[in-house]
């Protein structure tokens, strides 16, 4: 299942979890309101799924949205608003958007610090912000983040996204806890 559906996502059941309108939704608010999106802001959304959360938040705030997914079917599934793309190497000009997210896709990854250097790159160095949700240690094992999946992903302190957001260029590093029982992320930082 979760080299299918949540590593690799394709196939029927892909494009039922990550197609459906509330996919990640509980995140949602927390990183729209950690970019503060106005409608002159470009985001780009890294990992996008079905572009589910870039239509939410094109609707809420007006700004330009675009989304990057390593996934031809996830991609398909957020037309027009999505290409085909890995985040190591992010198909996009130097300073291009005023906003980048990811919800629930950093842990998976293979190289953190090259993401965000991309991630880095791609903002505008005057008006950027990053906000990733992501997922934390202490929910390994438990249903945000369940055998095998937990054995799947890279999962980081809080004290590690800090040291990897500072590597790549990041200022104004903070990862705070945005949920009850500590399971979630939110790093956000400006380049």
């Amino acid at each position: 299942m979760t080299d299918r559906i949540a590593r690799r996502p394709h196939g029927r059941k892909a494009r039922e979890t990550y197609g459906g309108a509330d996919v990640h939704a509980w995140a949602w608010p927390v990183v729209l309101a950690a970019l503060d999106l106005k409608p002159d802001d470009r985001l780009l959304d890294v990992g996008c799924g079905g572009g589910v959360f870039l239509r939410h938040a094109q609707a809420e705030t007006g700004c330009s949205v675009v989304g990057v997914d390593h996934s031809r079917a996830m991609v398909r599934l957020a037309r027009p608003l999505a290409v085909l793309g890995e985040v190591e190497q992010l198909p996009f000009a130097d300073g291009e958007f005023t906003a980048v997210s990811s919800i629930v896709a950093f842990f998976f990854f293979q190289d953190a610090p090259q993401a965000l250097r991309e991630m880095h790159r791609v903002l505008d160095p005057e008006r950027g912000r990053l906000a990733i949700y992501t997922t934390s240690p202490e929910a390994k094992g438990t249903m945000a983040a369940p055998y095998p999946l937990a054995t799947r992903g890279h999962f980081y302190t809080d004290a590690e996204l800090e040291t990897l957001a500072t590597g790549a260029g990041f200022t104004n590093v903070q990862v705070t806890r945005p949920d009850d029982d500590g399971w979630a992320q939110l790093l956000s930082a400006q380049p």
